[in-house]
Parts: structure tokens; C-alpha cells; sequence
């Protein structure tokens, strides 16, 4: 505030503002001043002038320690033509239209320092931790980074905290690289302090601008039984990226986390890749590490997309026919008039459903299944309607309904599955088998249509499923035998329905599979007994290099000396009865209490439970399109929206936040392409 003559001063008046407490007042000719008794500086001390400029400058006088300014700014807020202003804006609704109050430009003085902590009313008000909560929430909360110069944001802040110091777009990606770092090692200690092994999932992302990222996740169920699932790395692909690197990429995460010596399986979301990458990744691993037995890694693909292309191929058969509904659908909707005279031909026609015809979401398959399934409820109506309105040109013939029906049946199927799969808070791999063995029994018997439409679409969703099932079959079946609930009944259950004479022998070679399986960690814990620092591989640490000629005399000793002793664990768990299905079993829990009656089998349940067989998010369980980079992320450099995107991962799992979803209302990492 400038300082102006106040000739009119007549005489002193009692100084009553605590604000004076401060303040010195001096008078020199006919001019009074204040002098701040903390900083010497000179402000106007006229009685015209009021007190609020000495309060505001108390308020912004840093080179006060520890002082108590509550009461200053208690006072303030009680004062209704006061309101506080960033750049002169104002957000005081209450001030007078006709009343003219000079704003208050915000501002810090330059010998601010960051570190300083300021007391206020007891509480320490401290920049860097400020700091750092400001970039905790952008990243927990997915906010753009250029939020921080956002005007209303800053009048906000300056609302609560006119002490806050503001930092430009690259002050908070460097506050952001802090605490990616921070958590990094924080998620890097706690997998490699895991006594069980790792899981990967591969999961391709892409953007508005075609751009390709990589999306590599670590799955693994912790020392309390828990399902942990955690982002590693999210790689920006080179256009000229080809799908040879990709080994090499992965290969990449593994050494950078230490991880290659536990990898377990690997879950790739599109099973049409070359099946040669799992084998080249552990050819890689074998190279580095020849301690290593990769010969159990598992190569998955995920149940999720599988569902999604068969969607695809039931939807792209039956493409004619859903557009004439649509069509159908907007003709009836058009008017009132319309409208009443397809309900009356209802009512005469004997339907009674309760479900009102409306168009679908393109973008959301089950949009378009609801749809399906309740224009079929109103077929005979349709034709009806026909033959009353001549200006319906979007007639449905009785062959085309049927159509519609049976692949109405089929998506009804899909979505049960999928409704599985995406509402299962702790997703583990037993629960995939009996779903996965259900398609396959439908698949068989719709093939088997008279119809040639039908058993031509059967047939193609049939070949789709046949490559999944020819990868992914064994591991569905080892997982669903490691749940107390079905053990090996279930396979013989399924089996039977789908193989028929040759089950029998399918039923051996999945139990074949998992012994062979045991006696690989039981032969671990062998050697782990004997001093591996390497719990969950299935052959010594480098210690052992030396005696490689005795590998088999380890084995041979601990066969032999298996058939001697009492029964393995992998025989009492299958002997023993089946634990009763209830809707309240938690799997991990079961193993979590009986880890001490089997010490080798709960280690080998631990891996397997918490391998991935589907990769895809909850929140796109019934979407057309894959996972899409929002166009904020996708603008910043490749290291910053790594960073990002792991640690909003990280911070998630640590709040307790299951929905994800929840967290990307303001600026979504998700979006829909169409």
C-alpha cells in the first residue's frame, strides 16, 4: 500500500487491533507511519488507512520465527470486506457490487526460504512436505501435472494456505520422480523379500495417436496369503518395434527388478502371438543363469480376451441382422403414436414382459446383448407390427430371429462367465477351469447345428477356443485340483463331458503334469533345507555349479527316499475328503491354515494360485476395445508417464483402493476409442 499524507490527523486514537502488538507507529511532520517491529519495514500508520494492510503483512512476514498467527488470521476471516485474491481475482460472492475494495496481490517476499517451517496456531505449516502431499495427489488421483498452474486451483490454495509456494509444471514432475523412486524401492524390496515366485503378466496398451506401450505386471501372492499384483514397467514401444523384441523387453524388466530367477508364468493378452516368446525368454534365462530350470515356466494366455474375440466373432456374424434391429428399434421409438401402437399389438399378442426395447452402446457388448435378448422377447410383435405399419422397411425375417436367439444364448453364456471373472475381488487361477469348461461343452454341442449359420459361427469361435484350450488347458486343470473343493473330481467331471472315451487318458497326463510338478519343489525344499538362499527355484544357487554331475543323484535320492517314508503331501491332500462348497471359501485362507500339514504342497499352491490367467481390467470386461492411454499421459516424456503409471498403481494397492476405476474421475488413464 502506498503511503499518502494524512494532513486531517487531529489527534491519536487508542490503538485496540492486536495488530499493533507489531507495529511501531512513528510520526514525522504531518505523516504517521507503522514500522514492523520483526523486519523495520515501513507501512502507512494513518487511522484512515485501517488495519488490514498491516495484518497482510504480518501474515507474509517470514523472517518472523515460529510466531503465532492465528490470531491474525482469525481476526482476518471475521472482517467481511477482506476476501483474499491470487493475480487480482476475487472469489468473495458476499462483497457488495456497488463497494470497490483494491485487491490484494498474494505474493512471497524473495528471501523466502523453501525449507522454512511456519507455526500456525500450533500446527507447522512446511513447504516441502506440502510439496510432496501436492504430488502424492496428482498421482494417486490421476490429475494433470499442469493442474499446479491452474488459476482456480491456486486461489484455492491461497484461500487455505497463503504461506504456499507455488512450483512451475517441472518442479512437480520432479516431485512426482521422487516419489516414484521412493516407491520403486519400497515394491522392489518387498517382491524380492517374497519367498514364492513371480508371475508376469504382458498386457498392450495404445493411444489416440496410435502410439504402443507395454504394460508389465507382477502377480504373486505374499507371506499372509494375500494376491499382490504390481506394475513394473510400462515401456513406450518404437514404431518400429516388431514383435521379435518382445522377448527382449521383458527380458529387460526381469533383470532390472532381479525377478528372472522366480518367474514363473507368463500371461500374454493376446494368445494369437507367436508362442515361440515364452520359449526364447527362457532360453535367455538359461544363458544367463544355467542354474535355472525354466522347464516348468508357464506360458498363459488370457481367459479375458479370449471371451472378448468370440464376442467379436458372434457380433460380426450376426452384423446384418443387429442393424435391422437397431433400426427397428429407432422406428418404434420415433413417436408417441409408434410407440402406442407396438404396446397395444403387444398386449394383444400375449406379451407381458416388462422390459422396454432401447438401442445399445456399440462400444459395450453387453449393451448390445441386453438389446438382443429383449427385442427377441418381442419378436412375434414385430412381425405383427409389419403387417399394420407399411412404413416399417426394416423387417426382420423368421430365419434371422432364429438367428438372433441362438447367438443371444451364446452371449447370455459369455456373460455369466464374464460377470465371474470381472466381480471376483481376488481373482485366482482356480477359479477359471470349471468356466472355461463350460464354454467348451457349448462349443461342442453348438457345432452340431443343423443350421448352417450356426455351426458355421460355432465352428469358427471353436478353432479360436482350440488354441487357447491346446496351451492353456493343463494349468486351468492343476490350479481348479489345488482348490479342496474339487481336487481331481472335477477334472474327471469335465473330462468326461468333453473328451469322452479318451478321457481317461487326459486324466492322466494332468496328474502326471502335477506330480512331476511336486517333485520339482520338493526337491527345492530339499535343497533350501541344505542352505539355497533361492526358495521356489527348482535347482540350486550358483554354489552348486561345481556338482552339477549330482543333480540326478539329488532326485534319484529324494524319490527313492519318498517311497520309503510316509505319503508325500501331493498323496494326503488327494486322499483326504473334499472340503464342502460354500459361497463364503476363501482358497487362500484354506492354505494359509493348513501351510504346516503341507509345507511342500502350500509352497507349489502359492505359485500356481497366483498365476494370471486373464489380464484384462474389470472396468473393460465387456468392452469392444483394449486398454487406451488418455491423451495427458500420452503427451509427457516416456520416463515420466512410467513413473506415474507404476506409482498411481503402487499408492492405490497402498490406500486399500480396490476400484480403480474410482480413482481416474478427473482425468481418466481408461478411455473409450470410439
Amino acid at each position: 500500500m502506498e503511503i499518502s499524507n494524512d494532513s486531517g490527523i487531529k489527534k491519536p486514537k487508542r490503538l485496540t487491533s492486536v495488530v499493533w502488538n507489531h507495529f511501531e507507529r512513528v510520526r514525522k511532520a504531518d505523516v504517521c507511519y507503522a514500522v514492523c517491529v520483526h523486519c523495520n519495514k515501513k507501512l502507512s500508520g494513518s487511522s484512515n488507512s485501517g488495519t488490514t494492510h498491516l495484518r497482510n503483512h504480518l501474515i507474509r512476514c517470514l523472517k518472523r520465527s515460529n510466531f503465532d498467527v492465528s490470531q491474525l488470521l482469525a481476526a482476518k476471516r471475521r472482517k467481511k470486506d477482506t476476501a483474499v485474491s491470487v493475480a487480482n481475482l476475487s472469489y468473495d460472492e458476499g462483497q457488495a457490487k456497488e463497494e470497490y475494495i483494491k485487491p490484494t496481490i498474494i505474493k512471497f517476499e524473495p528471501e523466502h526460504k523453501k525449507d522454512e517451517i511456519i507455526n500456525f496456531g500450533g500446527r507447522k505449516f512446511d513447504q516441502e512436505k506440502s510439496r510432496l502431499d501436492l504430488a502424492h495427489m496428482i498421482i494417486l488421483h490421476g490429475y494433470p501435472l499442469n493442474m499446479v498452474e491452474h488459476v482456480g486451483f491456486k486461489v484455492f490454495v491461497k484461500n487455505l494456505q497463503p504461506l504456499f509456494e507455488f512450483m512451475p509444471n517441472s518442479g512437480i514432475e520432479v516431485s512426482c520422480m521422487e516419489i516414484y523412486m521412493k516407491e520403486k524401492q519400497k515394491v522392489y524390496n518387498m517382491i524380492n523379500k517374497s519367498h514364492g515366485r513371480i508371475n508376469l503378466s504382458i498386457e498392450m496398451w495404445s493411444s489416440v495417436e496410435s502410439c504402443s506401450y507395454l504394460c508389465i505386471a507382477a502377480h504373486y501372492i505374499d507371506e499372509g496369503w494375500t494376491l499382490q499384483k504390481k506394475i513394473l514397467n510400462f515401456v513406450t514401444l518404437d514404431p518400429s518395434h516388431t514383435e521379435d523384441l518382445l522377448p527382449e523387453v521383458i527380458i529387460k524388466c526381469l533383470n532390472e527388478w532381479d525377478i528372472d530367477c522366480k518367474l514363473f508364468a507368463l500371461t500374454l493378452d493376446d494368445f494369437s502371438i507367436d508362442g515361440d516368446i515364452t520359449l526364447r525368454i527362457k532360453q535367455q534365462i538359461s544363458e544367463k543363469r544355467s542354474f535355472i530350470n525354466t522347464r516348468q515356466l508357464l506360458d498363459i494366455r488370457s481367459a479375458g480376451h479370449l471371451l472378448s474375440s468370440m464376442v467379436q466373432d458372434a457380433t460380426e456374424a450376426l452384423h446384418e441382422v443387429i442393424e435391422k434391429i437397431r433400426d427397428s428399434i429407432r422406428y418404434i421409438r420415433s413417436s408417441q403414436v409408434v410407440q402406442g401402437k407396438f404396446n397395444e399389438i403387444a398386449q394383444q399378442a400375449g406379451i407381458n414382459s416388462q422390459k422396454a426395447l432401447f438401442l445399445d452402446f456399440p462400444a459395450q457388448w453387453k449393451s448390445t446383448y441386453l438389446m438382443l435378448e429383449t427385442a427377441v422377447e418381442y419378436k412375434t410383435v414385430f412381425a405383427l407390427f409389419q403387417e399394420q405399419d407399411s412404413s416399417y422397411s426394416s423387417a426382420i425375417s423368421d430365419e434371422e430371429w432364429e438367428w438372433a436367439t441362438s447367438v443371444t444364448g451364446y452371449l447370455k453364456l459369455i456373460v455369466e462367465i464374464t460377470n465371474v471373472f470381472s466381480g471376483n475381488r481376488s481373482p485366482t487361477a482356480n477359479i477359471y477351469f470349471p468356466e472355461i469348461c463350460d464354454i467348451h461343452i457349448q462349443l461342442i454341442d453348438w457345432c452340431r447345428s443343423s443350421d448352417n449359420f450356426i455351426s458355421s459361427l460355432a465352428t469358427k469361435m471353436k478353432g479360436r477356443f482350440d488354441k487357447y484350450w491346446g496351451k492353456c488347458s493343463t494349468a486351468l486343470a492343476v490350479a481348479a485340483i489345488l482348490d479342496p473343493r474339487f481336487k481331481m473330481k472335477l477334472v474327471e467331471y469335465y473330462y468326461s463331458q468333453i473328451y469322452g472315451s479318451t478321457a481317461l487318458d487326459r486324466i492322466k497326463e494332468v496328474s502326471g503334469v502335477i506330480k512331476e510338478l511336486f517333485n520339482a519343489y520338493s526337491i527345492c525344499s530339499t535343497m533350501v533345507d541344505q542352505g539355497s538362499t533361492l526358495p521356489g527355484i527348482s535347482l540350486p544357487s550358483s554354489s552348486y555349479d561345481a556338482r552339477d554331475r549330482l543333480k540326478g543323484f539329488d532326485k534319484f535320492l529324494h524319490e527313492t527316499s519318498q517311497s520309503q517314508s510316509m505319503a508325500s503331501d501331493l498323496d494326503k491332500y488327494l486322499e483326504e475328503p473334499i472340503f464342502p462348497r460354500n459361497s463364503d471359501f476363501n482358497i487362500l485362507n484354506w492354505w494359509r491354515v493348513h501351510m504346516p500339514r503341507y509345507p511342500i504342497l502350500s509352497m507349489m499352491a502359492r505359485d500356481i494360485l497366483g498365476t494370471p490367467m486373464s489380464t484384462m481390467a474389470p472396468e473393460l470386461a465387456f468392452g469392444i476395445s483394449g486398454r487406451v492411454l488418455d491423451p495427458a499421459r500420452a503427451a509427457l516424456n516416456p520416463d515420466t508417464r512410467q513413473a506415474l503409471i507404476c506409482t498411481h498403481d503402487w499408492l492405490q494397492n497402498e490406500s486399500g483402493d480396490l476400484n480403480q476405476s474410482s480413482s481416474h474421475f478427473a482425468l481418466p488413464l481408461l478411455i473409450d476409442s470410439n
